[in-house]
């Protein structure tokens, strides 16, 4: 669906309103809606909640049966979280960033209104991005704007009471936290969520198409890197080191199994090299993969990672493996080289290179070979390629006996037509090379050493942060109107300049300061000091003006009395209310591809 265009409120230079997208659910609810009814529905929520709790708690009193009570302490352990979380974005919703903006700075919340909403419509619209660039976008955008309301809102020394609750995306289980933390970590999980699905979604029919999942998936991998190495404490088992390292080897295999898929694509050669190298290649996506399985195997993943997710990496390591044997063994069987058809130098010098090769793809052989027997003794040439032909149907039965255990994968048809082709196609290879009057023989296939020439490897990414407009820039430069100072509120002083001369000095950059205050002036009679802001001249708004503009406004009185406002900043920095202008998000709307 196309994305709608919404105004966040903010001019350019040019005067005209900049804008974000939107997600791209139609329904998703605007921040514009009325505290209200936000209020009501929670309210709903918490006595459903408690009616639940009321029912398992006589339940409990009630049974004597071990296992029911088992299960309905599990649904208390819910229901209490459930409540906590509830109850917490009541107490947010409670307060505002109004009252903030008017204890803290002492402006009238109301008139930020506008900014609260288009801020709260941002947050809104990224819970549905869409799967493209445009929706990695609108996250990376919400998250540069997660470090201005920092400094805008966020103590460093004091909680809010603005809670940020997710959920993780594997266990349900929602998490809660009063700092930005969770939510800073939690949009970069979702941002690594969306590359995995772009990359999910390219045509790897294309050469174009297989370069750009190669890339979203090692940004997806970089972006996922980046996450473990920055929030290091963030209590959510998504973002918990193993689950974090299991999510990048899988999206690296990924990105390996298209690397593989794009050499691949224009056609494998018929010749010894070209099959050794892509057995090679086909090895290692099976490494990688068998990396994801075990990973996966490992508790405590192994106890929240789809099952299908774990059976699918085993399949493709089995389905790699098999391919590698397949290449090694049409190599063998297909490339021999014949004297007869070659003078000696030259049948000497395909010898050389045949066996440079095969002493690379090889790290053991067995039974005292050497890759020279193998290659020119027709017999142990013949034995050593069936033997891989027997490996890569085992691998290929395997697969198939591993893909009918998991009933998720059943509706996967695509995959079960690719790996029944597989196997037909080394039965195949297999037969052509069979002869009715030969002794079984149990020689046993070597290993591959996998190797490739192009690794995948993690990509930062470069559009975790992109350039945006403070939503609440009209409370002033952040260096100075920051959560970190406390001001008195603003007064008014009225000057009266004399041969325009206004009884006072000023400095620095916008918002200026007072200093070198005549104590006889008038001004200074009115109540200004020595270091007070000023932050308006008459009607006109000062927080951004320099000492020169300051000044023009002032002489502009002439001899007439001006007023001015002005602000002192306050040593201490009292406790702060909290504020609920960002609603509850579930991280586990995507999924990562299995």
């Amino acid at each position: 669906m196309t994305d709608t265009l919404l105004p966040n409120g903010i001019k350019d230079s040019g005067g005209e309103r900049n804008y974000f997208r939107k997600g791209c659910n139609p329904f998703a609810q605007t921040g514009r809606s009325k505290l209200q009814n936000k209020r009501a529905s929670l309210n709903q929520q918490i006595i459903k909640q408690m009616r639940i709790r009321a029912g398992a708690e006589n339940l409990l009193k009630a049974t004597s049966n071990n296992k029911v009570k088992e299960m309905v302490l599990l649904e208390l352990s819910y229901v209490n979280s459930n409540l906590q979380l509830l109850m917490g974005q009541l107490e947010g919703l409670n307060s505002s960033v109004d009252d903030f903006i008017l204890q803290h700075y002492s402006e009238d919340g109301n008139s930020y209104e506008e900014e609260i909403a288009d801020l709260m419509d941002l947050r809104q619209a990224c819970r549905t991005p869409s799967r493209n660039d445009a929706g990695v976008e609108l996250l990376a955008k919400y998250f540069s704007h997660l470090p201005l309301i920092e400094s805008r809102f966020f103590s460093p020394t004091h909680h809010t009471g603005i809670f940020f609750t997710w959920y993780d995306s594997f266990t349900g289980v929602p998490v809660c936290q009063q700092n930005l933390s969770l939510e800073k970590a939690s949009i970069f999980f979702n941002m690594a969520a969306l590359y995995s699905q772009i990359g999910t979604r390219s045509d790897r029919q294309t050469i174009t198409g297989l370069e750009e999942a190669i890339a979203s998936f090692q940004i997806a991998a970089g972006t996922l890197n980046q996450l473990k190495e920055t929030y290091t404490h963030t209590p959510s088992y998504d973002l918990s080191p193993a689950m974090l390292s299991m999510l990048i080897r899988l999206m690296l295999a990924q990105a390996q199994e298209c690397l593989f898929e794009k050499i691949a694509l224009p056609g494998i050669r018929n010749q010894f090299c070209p099959l050794m190298k892509m057995a090679q290649e086909a090895a290692k996506v099976t490494e990688i993969y068998d990396q994801v399985h075990q990973s996966m195997i490992q508790m405590p993943i192994k106890d929240n990672v789809p099952l299908f997710w774990s059976t699918m990496a085993q399949i493709k390591t089995n389905h790699y493996r098999s391919m590698a044997h397949f290449f090694v063994a049409s190599a063998l069987l297909d490339h021999q080289c014949k004297k007869i058809s070659l003078n000696i130098n030259c049948w000497e010098a395909s010898v050389a290179s045949q066996e440079k090769t095969l002493s690379q793809v090889y790290d053991n052989i067995p039974e005292g070979r050497t890759p020279l027997d193998i290659l020119k003794k027709q017999d142990e040439r013949q034995c050593v390629g069936k033997a891989h032909i027997r490996r890569a149907i085992q691998g290929h039965e395997e697969a198939l006996r591993i893909y009918g255990l998991c009933p998720s994968l059943n509706s996967l048809e695509l995959l079960h037509g690719i790996l029944k082709a597989s196997h037909q196609r080394s039965l195949n290879k297999y037969s052509e090379n069979e002869k009715e009057d030969e002794f079984p023989d149990y020689t046993e296939a070597p290993d591959i050493v996998p190797k490739t020439e192009h690794k995948a490897e993690m990509e930062v990414p470069t559009t975790t942060k992109v350039k945006v407009a403070d939503f609440f820039q009209r409370l002033g430069p952040l260096s100075v109107f920051s959560s970190k100072q406390r001001w008195t509120a603003p007064r008014t002083v009225r000057v009266k300049p004399e041969d325009r001369d206004v009884g006072f000095n000023l400095k620095g950059d916008a918002p200026v300061q007072v200093v070198s205050l005549d104590p006889l002036c008038p001004a200074a009679a009115d109540g200004l000091k020595e270091g007070d802001y000023i932050v308006a001249v008459g009607e006109t708004d000062c927080k951004w003006l320099g000492v020169t503009e300051v000044l023009r406004l002032l002489r502009d009185a002439k001899d007439e009395e001006i007023e001015m406002q002005v602000v002192t900043m306050m040593d201490s920095s009292p406790s702060m209310v909290g504020h609920g202008f960002l609603s509850c998000y579930l991280k586990g709307m995507f999924e990562f591809p299995g």
